[in-house]
């Protein structure tokens, strides 16, 4: 009951306020004026807020957002010794905290664009009142007004608006930018500005456009170098060209006077910053400190399967997540290996004359010289350059470069026309057309023991081509498979002193074929040689003697355990008929020297977030007890092996062993005078069409090719031997230094044992010597395998005969001493055969 009459009451209460209020509204709204306008105005505002909220305050971003807002970066590649390389970033951008910037900087950009913003809440008031005068002034004139912004304005334009020229996006800026300064500090917008700002040459945030304009760190800059970049924010495009060099300096010198207004620096320092030129850089490439276009084309290419290309993609993407990329990447190495495949391809070319353009450009379809710098094509090699042929007429010619200008052009055969892109070199007042070699390859090089790709060439030019040879091109490697040819015989009861025929070999393919005979290069053979004899020299027939002997399914088998290919089991593809990549090549002859053990090859050897979090990494071995804080006393932990086992150990040094041999004496032995432990072979494929060679030392295995991209006669004279081996020659001499002069180590189980190299039998009276020539040499053999010990019982009879002819010898002496002399006075030599043991 007294809880029924306190509600009463309320309600009571209520009604009777309630009524009270109302008379109260109604007595004002009758009898004063101002109570009628004031309620009015104060209605029509909140009908006006309502609008704003429905229209377009109520489906704005949240600005709490830019608390963990992560900008788009470009993603970092680092070489093997960690310095920057390269960048894939279609945008300049790079991200600093707050304390990163210098004051002057953040000063001058205070100067240009918002002098009270650390007393503003978010919109300046007077800015604002003079850009709607300003637009009301330009209605109807096509002209832009004066945005009138604040740096928080700006933020939310440039990071949660777009840059649409509306008043509806001005509203929506001032009441982000509200919100902004309700969730951000004045440091934290400054940053995000700094940051964000776009400033031309595709350059956002004041430390990539300090790299694109001077080649600075922002840490480096000059007050009038800032000054300049403070300007950009109004009219990039415009103030970072050379013909309007002028006006940016009059935009410069007024930030400096601004400046100097607002005691932020002296008059004196702002005089010497304007007696300063602009100062400003050409662009050029971002980070690109070595030219490495196949292998950082080859990385992107993997990193867009692992994580996709842009922001859309997912937070890790390669054109905005941010990443860090270590690689195996050698600087050294790779401008040897750059530079050892073109002199290669030089070489071949020789005066052969100009081989064509290397692309065309269809004059119908407008401005030449613009088409050729929407191509991207580019060639760093030498002070070449590429361009287009832009006029014709009799002998004279023009060409157009990427600058926009064009020259006369020089020493071009008649079949050079409009809309041919070329390479050419400055001569004179001009330039003079150059050949780039028709004749193309790839190169790889690559650490053995962890099978991390060091060096890759994959053409002539990165910039005129992104084919990668090196990868891309499936060409058959010739003689360089026999290796593993003979690595299967050794598998199957062969060994080095293994006798093979040198005959010839026919083979039934059955009733649609017919009978294949197989020949040696340039013809010949005959006899009967040792298996190390016939890898030296490069004997098909005794290759394939030994792949029929062994099986050529187990051939197969090997070919496919080391990553070769997957062929039929036909003879020809003993001698190297199949098609494969220079990089499997290289990565099996990888496998050889480590052993018969073979990791994947790899070029990444991890990847880290924006953070610095690792996300993905090639090794993934496990280290138990690695990142304990203090030793725990028991043994050091060591991680496993890596890698698959896809030959016999043995086996594998038994074929290096062999393989040193090509060097020392048989078709590779133009590298012997590097006086270095290096094996290899050489190939060359039916035409010749290629022309290869692969080896290398125990630190780094190198091979390369080179033909023509649609397969064709080369020539007779090429061989593997004169046209590969010099290139892989050139590649040593270039880098002497990362070669060492540690021996192949052979693994556990390997008998060495001495050897006549010809006949292949034991010896037991002589010892190896340092002649490349020696008829003795060592010999690695697995245990029960080398040759028997009857060579010293052949010695023994030897000895035994001889022995017996001096007896019969004496014998006979004693006999014509008795019975006469021969002719002459001499004792006859001659004795019947009276059935004894001579």
């Amino acid at each position: 009951m007294a809880e029924q009459s306190t509600t009463e009451y309320f309600r009571y209460r209520i009604r009777r306020d309630a009524s009270g209020a109302l008379n109260w509204f109604r007595t004002n709204w009758r009898e004063k004026r101002w109570f009628r306008w004031t309620t009015i105005l104060l209605g029509v505002f909140l009908a006006l807020w309502l609008v704003v909220w429905a229209l377009l305050a109520r489906d704005l971003p949240d600005a709490e957002t830019l608390l963990e807002y992560e900008p788009p970066l470009p993603t970092m590649v680092r070489g093997i010794d960690g310095d920057i390389v390269y960048s894939y970033a279609r945008e300049r951008r790079v991200q600093l905290q707050y304390a990163d910037f210098p004051v002057e900087l953040i000063e001058a950009y205070l100067a240009a664009e918002d002098k009270t913003f650390f007393s503003h809440g978010g919109i300046d008031a007077g800015g604002l009142a003079g850009a709607v005068i300003d637009y009301v002034s330009k209605l109807g004139s096509g002209e832009r007004a004066v945005g009138g912004s604040t740096i928080t304005q700006q933020v939310a334009k440039n990071i949660l608006l777009s840059n649409e020229y509306s008043i509806t996006r001005k509203l929506k800026e001032m009441i982000l930018a509200r919100r902004i300064e309700g969730v951000l500090t004045k440091q934290q917008i400054l940053e995000l500005y700094l940051n964000e700002i776009p400033l031309g040459r595709r350059s956002f945030g004041v430390q990539a456009a300090s790299r694109a304009y001077f080649d600075k760190d922002v840490g480096d800059l000059e007050l009038h170098e800032m000054a300049f970049l403070a300007i950009l924010p109004k009219a990039p495009e415009r103030y970072g060209r050379k013909q309007h060099a002028e006006l940016a300096l009059e935009r410069r010198n007024f930030v400096l006077d601004q400046m100097v207004e607002n005691d932020f620096v002296t008059a004196a320092e702002a005089t010497e910053a304007k007696s300063q030129p602009l100062g400003l850089k050409p662009m050029r490439a971002q980070h690109e400190t070595v030219d490495a276009g196949y292998f950082f084309e080859e990385v992107r290419r993997t990193l867009i399967e692992k994580f996709g290309e842009t922001a859309e993609d997912g937070r890790n993407s390669v054109y905005a997540g941010g990443l860090w990329v270590r690689t195996s990447l050698d600087p050294v190495l790779q401008e040897a290996a750059r530079d050892a495949l073109r002199n290669g391809m030089l070489r071949y070319h020789g005066n052969r004359g100009w081989p064509g353009p290397v692309a065309t450009i269809d004059p119908d379809n407008g401005d030449l010289v613009a088409q050729l710098r929407s191509s991207n094509l580019n060639l760093d090699f030498r002070d070449w350059r590429v361009g287009v042929v832009t006029e014709r007429s009799g002998s004279s010619a023009t060409v157009g470069l990427t600058d926009g200008e064009t020259y006369p052009l020089t020493g071009f055969p008649d079949a050079v026309k409009v809309g041919d892109v070329v390479a050419v070199e400055r001569s004179g007042n001009g330039y003079r057309l150059r050949s780039v070699p028709e004749v193309s390859g790839g190169f790889v090089a690559m650490a053995p023991q962890s099978s991390r790709v060091l060096a890759m060439q994959g053409g002539f030019d990165s910039g005129l081509s992104d084919f990668n040879r090196a990868t891309q091109a499936e060409r058959q490697p010739g003689s360089t498979i026999k290796p593993f040819v003979y690595a299967t015989g050794l598998d199957n009861g062969m060994t080095p002193a293994t006798q093979v025929p040198d005959q010839t070999f026919c083979f039934y393919q059955g009733a649609a074929l017919g009978e294949k005979c197989f020949r040696n290069f340039g013809g010949g053979g005959g006899g009967v040689h040792t298996m190390r004899w016939g890898l030296e020299q490069s004997r098909n027939l005794m290759t394939v003697h030994v792949a029929m002997d062994a099986g050529m399914p187990k051939v197969i088998d090997t070919f496919e355990r080391v990553g070769i290919g997957s062929y039929e089991p036909y003879p020809a593809f003993a001698l190297g008929a199949g098609d494969t990549t220079v990089l499997k090549m290289v990565n099996a002859y990888a496998a050889l020297v480590n052993h018969g053990r073979q990791n994947n090859a790899t070029l990444i050897d991890y990847v880290q977030d924006r953070h610095g979090k690792v996300i993905w990494r090639a090794d993934t071995r496990s280290c138990e007890r690695c990142d304990m804080p203090e030793w725990d006393g028991k043994p050091m932990p060591r991680l496993g092996r890596s890698g698959k086992q896809v030959l016999d150990p043995r086996t594998a040094y038994q074929v290096v062993h062999m393989l040193e041999g090509v060097v020392t004496r048989g078709t590779a032995v133009r590298l012997r005078d590097l006086d270095l432990p290096l094996f290899g072979k050489t190939g060359t494929t039916t035409g010749p069409t290629n022309a290869w060679f692969v080896g290398g030392s125990p630190d780094i295995i190198a091979g390369m090719y080179l033909g023509f991209d649609q397969p064709r006669n080369m020539g007779g004279w090429v061989q593997g031997g004169n046209t590969a081996a010099p290139m892989f020659k050139e590649f040593v001499q270039e880098t002497r230094d990362r070669w060492s002069e540690e021996p192949f180590i052979a693994p556990q189980g390997v008998r060495m044992v001495r050897i006549d190299r010809r006949s292949g039998k034991r010896v037991l009276d002589g010892w190896p010597t340092d002649d490349p020539l020696s008829s003795i040499i060592w010999e690695a053999f697995k245990p029960d395998t080398e040759p028997p010990r009857r060579t010293r019982a052949d010695a023994i009879e030897a000895k035994r005969r001889e022995f017996l002819d001096l007896i019969r010898r004496g014998e006979l002496a004693r006999r014509n001493a008795g019975s006469g002399t021969g002719r002459h006075g001499e004792p006859s030599d001659f004795v019947e055969d009276q059935g004894g043991i001579y």
